[in-house]
């Protein structure tokens, strides 16, 4: 009957089904009774007044829209706003006793919601959709319990006794199970630690008043795990039959410390806030964390991982302990779940095709290759030099087709000169001989039988690189391919010798890049495999591909297809919805890229034996080899507090789900899910992020 009456109520139409479910889960106490009042009065305006627009699921957005703060950070804006440990301690030293509440005030979960919990507890019990069992068996243990002794609060032992008898599972070992599992979950939150072993040092009487289910040797264990040492006294109200929401427990406390000046800190306002006002005892509130969950965090994610990802970035930046730079917040907020995700996708392609060791290229490898070492320190992996400029170089003779475009005509009309753009192929000894270009180009115009009546243009060292002189500059290198070659050979023999030992032994590897045509990876393929003759293979791992905005969409296809290539965001082959979204000229390379950025200089390329250079170079002894480098990035300070950023979400994610692995299986499609709210209102935030780089992030 129970069954039929939810069904016919929550489940009959969509509409009423979604709105339900968007207000009631997770909610406790008066919100929840609110969902259930809620529930009612849809089904009495859908069938009584005819609101047939109640029954249909709401249009939604693709993309979610959240307006960002731009002009400060989260946790800068919210600690503007509170007190500091110190001030908060100050401010209720005095007192006799001072009360706290446990969850959300003490304790912190990893999770958004609570009841998400009981997910990593339905895995482990191998029962579908124990969640929301979960949540009915304790709601009709409340009932039952009311009818029987005129109050709510149920044990933990009454919830899983009805539960048992609804569907079979061992009531003990249900319960040992849920107990361990908050065990393990539950931590402390920094800001109240703090508090609290100030205010033990002071030698002041503290007492812990919670309303939960939880039997209190649980409690204890979580207190203690989490370092709060030397309560007093612990009041649970299912130990009492009585609660705070009702204020019965309030009255309890100040019959046991009668005569004592009492103040209480707790989260939820009617509990924590009204009744302990109405029972006469003061009170400090204390902001609840998941405050701006809504305003600012991405709701179309899975939900075990999205209510991980809220859940930690909530506790971590509003618990009050300290603020963020807005740099360390893009790196922990928008890079840390994709570069946990990322590593994890990477370490499972090394295990599938049992890889002999992983090329973390530089530098978008240098952050992922930090948080993997961390991760599965074991996996036999290299911080590999490689840019596009030496990849360019080296793979001149093999792909001129590349060669010319990222050096001649990306520069088109960008007010380089000629002599310029032969300095940033390194082919200074050209200038010399543009003087020369007169027979050469007349000697082309005889063979091709060109029109002789066109106008004649000259190339100078000092004029600016346009459209009109473009392909003429390549034509007059050409005519001088013998001289190229000539100067990239020492660069060539180089790069073969580092690479001939960082492969030494290997004949399966992959080179991880971000992105996006994967041509670095590809790059490194063809030149390991037909110019350095290596007997390896080698796949490139990216995290995204070029998309529809691209001028060549379908660059890298065919490598896709046959898994020369594979990428971990999005491709054309999978998160299609990404594959259109991602825009490089709205600047998505470049905000990806900056996440991965690196607080090295760029990579020029290799040199044969030690040469003195201008500029930053490296003499490797052991290979005989000269590594160039080129200019720091702008905003190093900026780059140092965004891989920090990156470093500590992966530092708590990993810490705090060691216990099931199975977190880490975090799909792409997750992993760009706070990028698409970073990216709301035209790009307004990221905009605001790119103003304070300056990436080198084109051949230069």
């Amino acid at each position: 009957m129970k069954e039929k009456i939810y069904n016919f109520l929550v489940n009959k139409h969509a509409g009423i089904s979604h709105r339900y479910h968007k207000v009631h889960d997770g909610a406790t106490g008066i919100q929840k009774i609110a969902s259930w009042a809620y529930l009612l009065w849809m089904n009495f305006a859908f069938y009584l007044l005819f609101c047939k627009f109640l029954g249909k699921v709401p249009d939604m957005e693709i993309y979610e829209k959240k307006r960002l703060p731009v002009k400060e950070s989260e946790s800068e804006s919210y600690c503007r706003q509170c007190l500091s440990v110190d001030a908060f301690v100050e401010k209720i030293k005095d007192y006799d006793v001072i009360s706290f509440d446990i969850f959300d005030t003490l304790i912190f979960r990893p999770f958004s919601l609570p009841t998400d919990v009981f997910y990593l507890m339905g895995e482990k019990l191998g029962m579908l959709d124990f969640k929301n069992v979960r949540i009915w068996a304790e709601w009709d243990a409340r009932v039952k319990c009311e009818k029987k002794n005129g109050h709510m609060e149920v044990s933990l032992q009454d919830i899983w006794e009805n539960l048992a008898e609804d569907t079979g599972l061992d009531a003990e070992a249900g319960m040992r199970i849920e107990c361990e599992t908050e065990e393990k979950l539950c931590y402390a939150n920094p800001y109240m630690l703090e508090v609290w072993n100030k205010l033990q040092a002071l030698g002041k009487r503290l007492i812990i008043v919670s309303d939960m289910y939880l039997p209190g040797t649980c409690i204890e264990t979580i207190l203690h795990n989490a370092g709060y040492m030397g309560a007093e006294s612990i009041y649970i109200s299912n130990e009492y039959g009585e609660n705070k929401a009702g204020g019965d427990l309030f009255q309890r406390v100040l019959l046991d410390f009668s005569g004592c000046s009492i103040v209480h800190i707790g989260d939820n306002p009617h509990s924590d806030h009204k009744m302990a006002k109405e029972c006469g005892l003061d009170i400090v509130p204390y902001q609840n964390v998941n405050k701006n969950i809504l305003l600012y965090r991405p709701m179309d994610m899975s939900l075990m991982i999205g209510s991980a990802y809220r859940g930690l970035v909530s506790n971590h930046l509003y618990n009050g302990s300290g603020s963020y730079s807005i740099d360390y917040e893009y790196g922990y907020l928008y890079g840390g779940l994709f570069v946990v995700g990322y590593c994890h996708y990477i370490h499972e392609y090394y295990e599938l095709h049992h890889l002999d060791k992983l090329l973390f290229l530089a530098r978008d490898g240098d952050t992922l290759r930090k948080v993997y070492q961390k991760m599965y320190p074991e996996d036999k992996t290299e911080y590999a030099y490689w840019s596009r400029k030496a990849a360019t170089k080296l793979m001149a003779n093999d792909d001129r087709h590349d060669f010319f475009r990222r050096f001649i005509y990306h520069k088109v009309n960008q007010k380089v000169t000629i002599a310029q753009a032969l300095h940033s192929m390194e082919l200074d000894v050209l200038v010399q001989q543009l003087d020369d270009w007169h027979e050469i180009w007349e000697q082309w115009e005889k063979a091709h039988e060109t029109d002789r009546k066109q106008k004649f243009v000259v190339l100078r060292a000092e004029d600016e690189l346009t459209d009109k002189n473009s392909y003429l500059l390549r034509r007059f290198i050409e005519a001088k391919w013998n001289t190229v070659m000539a100067q990239y050979q020492n660069q060539q023999i180089a790069a073969m010798k580092y690479y001939q030992k960082l492969l030494s032994g290997c004949t399966n590897v992959a080179a991880v890049d971000i992105g996006w045509a994967g041509s670095g990876a590809l790059a490194l393929s063809y030149l390991v495999q037909r110019v350095w003759h290596i007997d390896c293979d080698v796949t490139g791992i990216i995290a995204g591909t070029n998309t529809i905005h691209n001028a060549e969409p379908d660059a890298s296809d065919p490598f896709l297809q046959s898994g020369k290539l594979v990428a971990y965001l999005y491709s054309g082959q999978k998160n299609r919805d990404l594959f259109k979204k991602h825009d490089p000229n709205k600047d998505y390379n470049v905000f990806w890229e900056l996440l991965l950025s690196s607080p090295t200089p760029s990579f020029k390329g290799f040199y044969n034996g030690s040469r003195d250079m201008d500029g930053i170079y490296v003499y490797l002894k052991e290979f005989d080899i000269t590594l160039a480098f080129g200019e720091y990035d702008y905003n190093q300070k900026g780059i140092k507090e965004i891989q920090k950023g990156i470093l500590a979400f992966a530092d708590q994610y990993l810490w705090h789900f060691k216990e099931y692995p199975y977190m880490l299986n975090i799909s792409g499609r997750d992993a760009y899910a706070p990028m698409l709210v970073a990216a709301s209102y035209h790009e307004r935030y990221l905009k605001m992020i790119e103003k304070r780089f300056d990436l080198e992030i084109a051949v230069n």
